[in-house]
């Protein structure tokens, strides 16, 4: 059975799921409990030295976490303060990957001379 829930400090909305969560796009998969459990704050380089194996699925593929999150590791004073900035980095990160479809909308089209009412 599927939990929807709100991530307070974020507002980013949370799908539990019985493989993972899934974020804007982004299943986590067990990743997601693993970085809830870590103890923070951390460093980039030590969460990819500990999860960089983990794969990350998106609309468009998977990619790893070591490839989400390395160039955070080139920041020697980055640290993250909990899950959820680390959450936040990897959305930030994967950018369009995580959207699907390019220009792709479910709301409508808006074309010029239509005369149809929109609710």
């Amino acid at each position: 059975m599927a939990n929807t829930g709100t991530d307070d400090e974020d507002n980013i909305e949370i799908e539990d799921t019985d493989q993972g969560s899934r974020e804007l796009g982004v299943e986590f998969g067990e990743l997601g409990a693993e970085l809830e459990a870590h103890e923070y704050p951390t460093t980039a380089e030590t969460l990819i030295g500990e999860y960089g194996d983990h794969e990350l699925e998106l609309p468009s593929g998977e990619e790893s976490f070591r490839e989400v999150l390395g160039p955070y590791a080139d920041e020697a004073d980055q640290e993250f303060t909990d899950a959820g900035a680390v959450r936040q980095a990897v959305l930030s990160m994967v950018g369009d990957g995580a959207v699907g479809e390019a220009g792709y909308s479910d709301r409508g089209v808006d074309s010029e001379g239509d005369d149809t009412d929109s609710f």
